[in-house]
């Protein structure tokens, strides 16, 4: 299914319905499902994913790719269905925060650790 206007890129809306079988049809404003919003890759790759029950390193051989990678496409995936992925680089920045209003850092330790990469 095209989840995104090839002229515009907008998100694109199912209006209609149709079953083949008895020729019914609904007409109205349907929202896809978030799997249906990934890219035919992105479906691939969860469906690996799946039936290799999660387990990374079956992933890995599978594809022949790496840890990070795997880790990579996964926070893209679930970015792409909505949801909100903490990366290493948000962890460490929690912990300069908490390290600060702790009083176990200074606030112009803090600032150079933030401005800093990991």
């Amino acid at each position: 299914m095209v989840s995104s206007c090839p002229v515009c890129s907008g998100a694109m809306e199912v209006r209609s319905l149709h079953c083949p079988s008895c020729d019914t049809s609904l007409h109205g404003r349907f929202t896809p499902c978030k799997f249906c919003k990934l890219s035919n890759e992105q479906r691939e790759f969860v469906e690996v994913f799946l039936a290799s029950r999660g387990n990374i390193k079956e992933v890995e051989r599978l594809l022949g790719i790496s840890y990070p990678t795997v880790r990579s496409r996964l926070d893209t995936i679930v970015e792409s269905m909505g949801y909100r992925v903490e990366r290493d680089e948000d962890n460490r920045r929690r912990s300069v925060l908490e390290a600060l209003s702790k009083g176990e850092i200074s606030s112009e330790e803090a600032v150079k650790l933030l401005k800093t990469k990991a």
